[in-house]
């Protein structure tokens, strides 16, 4: 697998695993959403710094981006599509 598919795998699947949204990924990180897509889609390049930024936001060290997968990890499941509902969850 090459550096930036490995980069791509880790990242979905940390943001995911933290049930973390790319359009918060991307705020708390101060990077448009679009350029997280990007880069989950094996179609951006990371700077080291961008890399920083992001492992600080996800809470992991930077070399949890360059985990080689082991054949039996399981599949990566995507999030929930859409918004939650204002007041979603709450009792009136």
């Amino acid at each position: 697998m090459n550096g930036r598919a490995l980069v791509a795998l880790n990242l979905r699947r940390l943001r995911i695993e933290r049930g973390i949204s790319q359009e918060r990924l991307a705020a708390d990180a101060v990077v448009d959403r679009a350029y997280v897509s990007e880069l989950e889609r094996q179609l951006g390049n990371a700077s080291v710094d961008m890399l920083d930024k992001l492992a600080a936001v996800l809470g992991v060290g930077l070399g949890q981006f360059f985990i080689e997968p082991s054949p039996n990890d399981p599949e990566i499941v995507p999030l929930p599509v859409g918004r939650k509902a204002r007041g979603a969850g709450q009792d009136r």
